[in-house]
């Protein structure tokens, strides 16, 4: 009889052990995050500070490379993300698409980190020369603002070039091959064709375009979880001030990562914006303007409100220790 209780006591025990484990599985929390190569989370997650930060929390960070703004959008519509950066463009067409994100942050303006090239000897000298051209771009990339913006200021339309959607490695291969007559890109993409092509720039966004980088998050995520997305920010904001202060220390860093040599990966952090922040009023107004941009293109089936997509935490959410 003293088995049969001590049986039942272990079976007892180990099913109250399985149980426990499920409730504490249950309850872990994995923070999913996408990232592109380059910019600020590239280094937040070369540095694992945030890792530290939420395992207090019981969450757990998973990280997601992206070879652009519109796919890594796409990983935050169908829920295979919770949060992750890109530059202005691709939000307005993930928004238009129905996408149900948030904007929790952005980072100050970087103008030089994306340009027009063309080869270096590409008889086209002006942005009025690109009509009739080919154009190869990221479609709903940051760079598709920039594009619009410097054939208006040029006196073209959208109309006067061929549009050739590539995302950045095949457009890459095209350029070099001489398949389009142009290409329009970001760093650290745009740093080595400038060194290891010498294509030549014929347009930045300097007096036409901010190219802010915005950080995004599922509104479900954030309503959830505003302390996690609270500290994101923070840890965030903290790598881009030392980044700012040590472009060298960054670049030794970051290089092997990205796979890029030392200077062509130095030219890209050095152009990069840093210091997250909340959306104020004039970055809305901004991001306004591209989403009525592209409206009154046709390239998005209808217009937008910016402003009804901006996350605002709660007064008084503290942030994740």
């Amino acid at each position: 009889m003293r088995t049969v209780f001590v049986r039942r006591g272990l079976v007892a025990l180990f099913a109250a052990a399985v149980s426990f484990g499920a409730i504490t599985q249950a309850q872990a929390e994995t923070l999913r995050i996408g990232y592109q190569k380059y910019g600020t989370l590239v280094l937040l997650k070369a540095k694992g500070t945030l890792e530290k930060r939420l395992a207090a929390q019981g969450v757990d960070v998973q990280w997601t490379e992206f070879p652009g703004g519109p796919q890594l959008l796409e990983g935050l519509n169908v829920g295979s993300i919770d949060f992750g950066v890109t530059g202005e463009t691709p939000p307005v067409f993930a928004q238009a698409a129905g996408a149900d994100l948030v904007y929790v942050a952005y980072e100050p303006p970087a103008p030089h980190s994306e340009a027009i090239l063309v080869p270096k000897d590409s008889p086209i000298q002006s942005v009025q020369a690109l009509k009739g051209k080919k154009v190869a771009l990221n479609k709903g990339s940051n760079v598709h603002y920039l594009l619009v913006r410097a054939l208006e200021d040029a006196g073209l339309t959208y109309r006067d070039i061929q549009p050739v959607y590539l995302p950045p490695a095949d457009a890459r291969a095209a350029f070099e091959r001489g398949s389009v007559d142009a290409w329009v890109i970001w760093d650290p993409y745009q740093a080595a064709a400038e060194q290891q092509l010498q294509a030549r720039t014929l347009r930045d966004g300097e007096h036409l375009v901010d190219n802010h980088q915005f950080y995004l998050a599922t509104r479900g995520y954030a309503t959830q979880h505003p302390a996690v997305v609270s500290a994101l920010i923070d840890e965030v904001r903290a790598v881009g001030e030392w980044s700012q202060a040590n472009p060298q220390q960054v670049t030794d860093q970051v290089a092997p990562l990205l796979g890029l040599p030392a200077d062509i990966t130095l030219t890209s952090v050095k152009r990069q914006g840093y210091g997250a922040a909340p959306l104020t009023p004039e970055v809305v107004a901004a991001q306004q303007k591209i989403a009525d941009t592209f409206h009154t293109l046709k390239l998005i089936p209808k217009p937008l409100s910016i402003r009804d997509v901006i996350w605002t935490p709660p007064a008084k959410v503290a942030s994740a220790p």
